[in-house]
């Protein structure tokens, strides 16, 4: 079979998510840094959405423009109704309607439950649970109206297993997994795909930041024998978001070496 040249370079140079626009929450740092990395890579004009961090947001926004891709920095606090609309009408403004979404903003506490406060308990289920319905909820009736949109949450190893010291962050993870599974089930008869991953431990600051005995204990018990990269993560949302999953839908894949 004779392939014409014109065609053959065009299809070893396509990225897979050539043209279409991304949101990344919490997309500056670990985890989303790399998840927006790889999205720009693949050809996607992506917005990198930080609360705070402006430094960090700025620095991976840079890393994207030296590698040729396109992308914003937008902040908003994931918690806030006001703050979330703020973003997707800057984020339509500037890059367009938003076809692929990760939720990957999100906060964590390590505390025995004597320590468990209620306003500890309202803000860890505001940012981990609100954050991902508000982001949802703001893009999804422009997929169902497209009939096209994939969503991919990030929730945690926490919530699929027992986790004594981290009962608000548990509670809400899980609730981002069932989260994931009804929204896919509401969403599917207009082609709009929801996916969930849930990594165990991975070289991130906030793993950095433990008590080194506590990762040594948690290494131990991993079948694999080490901490995941940030890149891993990001492979396994980019199979989520892609083609390559496109009978797919309200799943959550456990990326955690193994651990349960």
């Amino acid at each position: 079979m004779i392939l014409d040249a014109d065609k053959e370079v065009t299809m070893m140079t396509k990225r897979i998510f050539d043209g279409r626009i991304a949101v990344v929450t919490g997309g500056a740092r670990g985890i989303g840094k790399a998840i927006s990395l790889m999205l720009a890579r693949e050809g996607a004009r992506v917005a990198i959405n930080y609360e705070r961090n402006s430094k960090a947001a700025g620095e991976t926004l840079k890393q994207i423009q030296d590698e040729g891709g396109d992308g914003i920095i937008v902040q908003a606090d994931v918690a806030s109704e006001s703050d979330v609309q703020r973003m997707f009408n800057f984020v339509r403004e500037k890059l367009g309607s938003v076809e692929l979404l990760v939720n990957n903003a999100g906060i964590a506490e390590t505390v025995p439950h004597a320590a468990v406060t209620f306003a500890s308990w309202k803000r860890m289920l505001a940012v981990n649970l609100d954050g991902t319905f508000l982001t949802t909820w703001a893009v999804k009736d422009e997929m169902l109206e497209r009939r096209f949109g994939r969503i991919v949450n990030i929730a945690s190893l926490a919530g699929l297993v027992k986790k004594k010291d981290m009962i608000h962050y548990a509670t809400a993870k899980a609730a981002v997994i069932a989260f994931t599974r009804h929204c896919a089930e509401a969403f599917a008869p207009n082609q709009v795909r929801v996916n969930c991953l849930a990594p165990g431990l991975t070289e991130t600051d906030l793993a950095k930041s433990a008590n080194p005995e506590w990762i040594e204990k948690l290494i131990a018990v991993t079948p694999l024998g080490r901490i995941g990269q940030p890149e891993e993560m990001a492979a396994v949302t980019r199979f989520l978001l892609s083609d390559d999953s496109s009978f797919i839908t309200g799943q959550t894949i456990s990326a955690c070496g193994g651990r349960n």
